[in-house]
């Protein structure tokens, strides 16, 4: 218990960290939102309306940096995150939580769908060595790792979305749609869903695939398998008891950092399919100079890293003895 405590503390340090970054980083760089937004308008811009609009964007100079730094703080503790330039007037809010549901859906399922798979087929691989069908698939699913996401997303529309015109080609749903808790809804949005989350799972599997075979195969030829296999246990327990649980703590926590990236999305891939979601987003933000976005998508990217992290460390005291042990020292 004192372990996770310990790991914990370290977290709120480090998220504290990352918030006073967040908070600096795009007040050092040149420019402010305000002359983002302002730049577009051709009319002339009262200085009552320049001092309101900052005052929304959280740029009031008058209070100085440690002042903004402290109101900063108060409005994200009441999450206020700001107005987001591309989408004004909306608020940076708004725009996560319309956009996060789309990222959470489909990099989340692929990323799960992608580690399932791909740690399966690692420790079958694994076990059974030597097999001509299994060998296989490793020259494979190296070729497929080294694929880019974008290229690989490309090759899927042309063939699928052009070619063949069995999926669509971009979106998060039919235009003629409505969204909503409806059937229409929800299996437009799983169609549209195929392609991108094809690209991802395809493209990550064989890390997930390729790492658990190497654990596995010097697990394996621990003296503690050895004499399980020597005391006649059933192979099953054998592999999965003896060899898969010890061999899969470095995989699960890749797939620990992996599932707090997934709210940054496959940026990439989301651009290709124009995808809604908190990818899509970012790269809009960049697009526009909208700092104010930024540092949401980039707050809650770190929160989920974090997240994710102690997760991991749970898990790790959870599945392996020696961390626990450890701690009562």
């Amino acid at each position: 218990m004192s372990f996770i405590l310990r790991r914990l503390g370290f977290y709120v340090v480090t998220a504290w960290v990352a918030i006073t970054l967040n908070f600096l980083i795009p007040r050092l760089m040149p420019g402010n939102p305000v002359q983002v937004l302002f730049s577009r308008i051709k009319h002339q811009i009262s200085p009552a309306a320049v001092h309101a609009i900052s005052l929304a964007f959280g740029l009031n100079t008058s209070q100085g940096l440690l002042g903004q730094y402290w109101s900063y703080l108060d409005q994200l503790f009441h999450g206020n995150l700001g107005v987001s330039v591309t989408y004004f007037p909306s608020t940076v809010s708004t725009v996560l939580r319309t956009a996060l549901p789309w990222t959470v859906a489909l990099v989340g399922v692929a990323t799960v769908l992608s580690f399932v798979f791909g740690t399966m087929l690692g420790i079958l691989s694994a076990w059974r060595r030597g097999s001509r069908t299994v060998d296989s698939l490793l020259p494979i699913t190296a070729f497929l790792s080294a694929v880019p996401y974008f290229w690989l997303g490309l090759v899927l529309l042309t063939v699928f979305a052009v070619e063949l015109r069995w999926l669509p080609i971009a979106g998060g749903y039919s235009v003629d749609v409505t969204p909503g808790w409806t059937w229409e809804f929800i299996s437009s949005a799983l169609v549209h869903g195929i392609l991108p989350a094809a690209t991802i799972v395809i493209s990550s599997i064989a890390g997930w695939l390729l790492g658990m075979r190497n654990m596995m195969i010097t697990t394996l030829a621990e003296d503690y398998v050895l004499l399980a296999e020597a005391k006649g246990l059933h192979q099953r327990r054998v592999l999965y008891t003896y060899a898969a649980r010890n061999a899969i703590l470095p995989n699960i926590a890749s797939f620990a950092l992996s599932l707090g990236f997934i709210v940054g999305g496959a940026i990439l891939t989301e651009i290709v399919f124009s995808y809604p979601g908190i990818g899509y987003v970012l790269f809009q933000a960049v697009s526009n100079n909208d700092y104010p976005l930024m540092q949401g998508v980039f707050l809650i990217i770190t929160f989920m890293v974090l997240l994710a992290n102690l997760l991991a460390d749970v898990c790790y005291v959870v599945l392996d003895p020696r961390t626990r042990e450890s701690d009562r020292r």
